[in-house]
């Protein structure tokens, strides 16, 4: 659930002063992340890649927040020390290939997620919960 980082110190800038702090100068500081940061942090990264969508929230059978394309993917992130876990679910749109569309997400999430948070991430399951169409409304004429 952390990432360690060093975080520069004021102290540390040499201006050839003792200011008595030379113990402090060697010790580390921590970022701490949330595993919820984490989650929001690789939905939004998802929003980066075309063809991906949300996942349909309902409510006894009523489909809640509008179409699949417009909601956010739903992802679970378990976090140890520097490392991520991810579990993604979302949509694809069709005709798009699912398995080049999961193949891009998950390049995608583990080249983005350490740019942005600093943490690796060692494994990224998928689960596509729907197709929805890429343009609304060029279904068939009849």
């Amino acid at each position: 659930m952390t990432a360690a980082t060093r975080v520069p110190h004021p102290a540390d800038a040499d201006d050839g002063q003792d200011t008595g702090r030379g113990a402090e100068r060697d010790l580390p500081g921590r970022t701490t992340l949330a595993d919820r940061v984490v989650e929001r942090t690789a939905a939004q990264a998802l929003t980066e890649i075309a063809d991906v969508g949300g996942t349909a929230h309902r409510i006894l059978g009523d489909t809640l927040s509008g179409p699949p394309e417009e909601r956010s993917a739903q992802v679970s992130a378990s976090v140890d020390d520097t490392t991520a876990a991810l579990n993604v679910r979302l949509s694809i749109a069709y005709p798009a290939s699912v398995a080049s569309t999961t193949h891009q997400v998950r390049s995608h999430l583990t080249r983005r997620l350490p740019e942005l948070t600093g943490l690796v991430v060692t494994r990224v399951d998928i689960t596509v919960t729907a197709l929805y169409l890429a343009q609304p409304g060029s279904g068939r004429v009849r």
